[in-house]
């Protein structure tokens, strides 16, 4: 019987070749979006009136849940995690840190990283896992204790970063050194605020060719999600389709001893509890003429 809303909204390349909205439809007891092989389509606006239709297609890729037009603004936190912020030798924040990605940065849940040439100089490639929000209402000055009527729902994301670039190279000014192509996979759904209600009670984890190497709770947090869109919002109109990345927890490479840096062929999984898995292979572009900067 056809619904009013999704509970698990994806974007999908179908076996007829479509690309296509959609409510997963995963087994009983399984909770990770990458595991659903079937979805009934979506009729209507994501962000606004739409129904989940009775018809039901098979899923030959899962895609970067929301389609390139329907994306506003990417917005990221940095430091948000205490332990985070120590393991980066920087002081705990006292407002949130933001900076931005560009939208080309966004990518799929099984979509490669690719590396450019660029992005190949120096030390310092590093992975960091992170819970999405995405906006579903346009909203500004929100309250608190109303932010979280303005989420469509929930996600998991990698902000990969190349540590010399966002750092030593860039500046000091993090957006060059996180924002190259592809470098924010996520998905690999959008989980319901209806499913999630709370969204500072879920464990998060990344795993590097298998190993765990980051593993946490979104309730170590520093700014909350209805925290991060109350003060985003100060004076500044989110609208439907802005992702927000809202920090990673301890554990990247940048803050191990030895520092551990992605390689050409590494595997990293993010995981999030109730939406699943980005499983992602990194592609070092091959060599060619260096480009002048």
């Amino acid at each position: 019987m056809a619904s009013k809303s999704f509970t698990r909204l994806i974007r999908f390349l179908a076996r007829d070749g479509r690309t296509y909205y959609g409510d997963a439809l995963l087994p009983p007891g399984v909770s990770d979006i990458r595991s659903a092989r079937q979805a009934r389509l979506i009729s209507g606006d994501i962000f606004s009136t739409h129904i989940v239709t009775d018809t039901v297609a098979d899923i030959r890729l899962l895609l970067s849940p929301l389609a390139p037009q329907d994306v506003r603004t990417v917005r990221c936190l940095g430091l948000n995690y205490e332990q985070h912020a120590h393991e980066s030798n920087m002081p705990i924040p006292t407002y949130p840190v933001l900076f931005y990605k560009p939208a080309t940065s966004l990518s799929g849940p099984t979509d490669p990283i690719p590396v450019s040439r660029l992005a190949q100089e120096g030390q310092g490639l590093d992975y960091e896992c992170e819970l999405v929000a995405v906006i579903a209402k346009t909203c500004r000055d929100v309250p608190e204790d109303k932010a979280l009527d303005y989420v469509l729902g929930y996600a998991v994301g990698n902000d990969v970063s190349h540590r010399d670039w966002q750092i030593k190279r860039g500046g000091g000014q993090w957006s060059l050194g996180k924002g190259f192509d592809g470098w924010a996979p996520f998905g690999p759904g959008i989980v319901s605020k209806q499913l999630i209600q709370d969204p500072q009670t879920l464990k998060i984890s990344t795993r590097l060719n298998g190993k765990t190497v980051q593993e946490s709770s979104t309730k170590d947090m520093i700014f909350s999600v209805k925290k991060t869109i109350a003060f985003l919002s100060q004076g500044t109109t989110l609208l439907p389709g802005d992702v927000i990345f809202t920090g990673t927890p301890q554990g990247v490479g940048m803050g191990r001893k030895p520092q551990l840096w992605l390689k050409d062929g590494d595997v990293v999984e993010v995981e999030l509890e109730k939406v699943g898995t980005c499983r992602n292979k990194v592609e070092f572009e091959p060599s060619g003429p260096a480009s002048k900067l």
